[in-house]
């Protein structure tokens, strides 16, 4: 039969709904630009239209449906059975409170039975559609089989679906083209990539399984994509009744704090990890300095300029203990000589010695502490915010990518700049920090810049803008601190002896 489409519009996205199944093609973003200057489109022809009912989602069976549009915001898809069962599904745009990032609508799903006999189904599949990678240089990680059980997000990611040896052997697995998992019930399920997602929750009945496939995107550029159904539990209908369900979908980029109004925490989708605490604070601040300074680049400095003004008296407690520490040096290199057979003597000399002088040796190492925390709630808020796509800084055309300015010759190797920013002024700001008497020490600090530029190189310019602005304003800070007057080393006196 010929394919017949008919669409749907909201202030934010076109769903296109094909009579081949009776779902949604393709759902194209309005205010979301591709690498190729198009319009980010979720799923396509090639998969399952989200929302289409299949028995078998590897092989399935898409009949042609009749559309109708009911209103400016409702399409319905009908179709008879040859024995008299009546599918007909209604998709219903839902606008937001706020009349903006209009990404959700309903699905009413009723199978009538018109026959003279009783109609059983045991199990159903509710198409996800497909999700990929939308640049080259998207996370893979991202793209990924999302279920809820219980308010707790599940997952499996597309390298899952690839053969790996592993490291070492450790991790190996064979390649796996077809996933699938049952379980006792969920209240979405989803497929998703770095960015966008398309969620759909039963509303009255929970998920019962999920099933998935990987399929290939560009193979030059290893960008592979996965495509997805849900499972339903099975249902009977008798001659002149009706079997009813209702979806929620979401089709659109995944924007943490619409996501978090709706009712099936589909905002655990986001997965922040274990600091999802700190990353979802920094999301919802860096949005709120943006809608007063309406520029993202600007609103990540602000931002770490609050930090750092929130750590200052801790930071600057912590430079004051390593100054002084650093006039420890001498005692402590005596104590390692006197000592350097008996390490554990060594030890405990050097800590009694700290003791005497009233010196705490991890407090210039709390700041640090503090930050890392704030360092991988940052890490996983900015790999995932979709705000920071395609917006621009400076020189930086997408906060969300990279910010490459040309390849080396030959090597092709990625010029990056603020990540080099990045690493220059944390040594700078090595150079300016008293050296403690621990060699070991000294040597860990010396790896810290080419650890923070490794994680960051290849990351999302925003994460390196964020840590070159807060050592520079670390490196104001000792400026401001070194004007103080220089501790001096005092004896405390034993607790016994002191004055009451």
């Amino acid at each position: 039969f010929a394919e017949k489409v008919e669409t749907l519009r909201s202030s934010d996205v076109e769903l296109r709904f094909t009579n081949r199944g009776g779902g949604i093609t393709e759902a194209v973003m309005f205010n979301h630009i591709a690498e190729d200057a198009k319009r980010v489109t979720l799923n396509s022809r090639k998969h399952m239209p989200i929302g289409a009912i299949v028995d078998d989602p590897i092989k399935p069976a898409l009949p042609e449906f009749t559309l109708f549009r009911d209103s400016d915001s409702s399409i319905r898809c009908e179709r008879t059975a040859p024995d008299g069962i009546t599918i007909r599904k209604k998709f219903s745009l839902l606008q937001s409170k706020q009349n903006k990032d209009n990404f959700l609508l309903e699905l009413n799903l009723d199978v009538q039975n018109t026959g003279a006999q009783p109609h059983a189904n045991a199990d159903y599949f509710i198409a996800l559609g497909s999700a990929a990678p939308i640049h080259p240089k998207d996370y893979p990680y991202y793209t990924r089989l999302v279920w809820c059980i219980n308010g707790k997000a599940r997952d499996r990611n597309v390298s899952a679906f690839q053969g790996s040896g592993g490291f070492l052997g450790i991790g190996a697995h064979p390649a796996q083209p077809v996933f699938q998992e049952n379980f006792a019930g969920a209240e979405w399920t989803a497929v998703t990539d770095q960015f966008f997602a398309t969620i759909i929750a039963p509303l009255n009945a929970k998920a019962t399984g999920i099933w998935g496939r990987s399929f290939d995107v560009s193979s030059q550029q290893n960008m592979v994509g996965i495509e997805g159904a849900m499972r339903m539990p099975g249902f009977q209908v008798q001659p002149g009744q009706t079997y009813t369900a209702r979806f929620q979908i979401w089709a659109g980029p995944k924007i943490y704090h619409r996501l978090a109004q709706l009712e099936q925490n589909e905002a655990e989708i986001m997965n922040f990890g274990v600091f999802k605490i700190v990353s979802q604070f920094l999301l919802n601040f860096l949005n709120t300095i943006h809608g007063f300074v309406k520029d993202y680049g600007v609103a990540i400095l602000v931002l770490t300029l609050v930090v750092r003004l929130v750590l200052w008296p801790l930071q600057s407690k912590a430079n004051q203990t390593m100054r002084k520490t650093a006039l420890l040096g001498p005692k402590m290199q005596e104590l390692r000589e006197k000592y350097k057979d008996d390490p554990t003597r060594m030890n405990q000399e050097v800590m009694k010695l700290y003791k005497q002088y009233g010196i705490n040796p991890v407090g210039g190492c709390l700041p640090m502490a503090i930050q890392i925390p704030i360092f991988f709630g940052l890490y996983q808020m900015l790999a995932q915010a979709v705000e920071l796509r395609n917006a621009k800084f400076l020189w930086v055309h997408d906060l969300s990518q990279p910010d490459t300015v040309a390849h080396l010759p030959v090597l092709g190797f990625p010029i990056n700049i603020i990540p080099l920013l990045m690493a220059a002024t944390q040594v700078w700001l090595m150079a300016m920090t008293p050296k403690t008497g621990d060699p070991t020490q000294r040597r860990i600090m010396m790896f810290t810049p080419l650890i923070f530029l490794f994680f960051c190189y290849n990351f999302a310019a925003a994460l390196a803008l964020y840590y070159t602005a807060q050592n520079l304003f670390s490196i104001l800070q000792f400026y401001q601190n070194k004007r103080q007057p220089m501790p001096t080393l005092e004896k405390v006196a034993p607790a016994g002896k002191r004055k009451r």
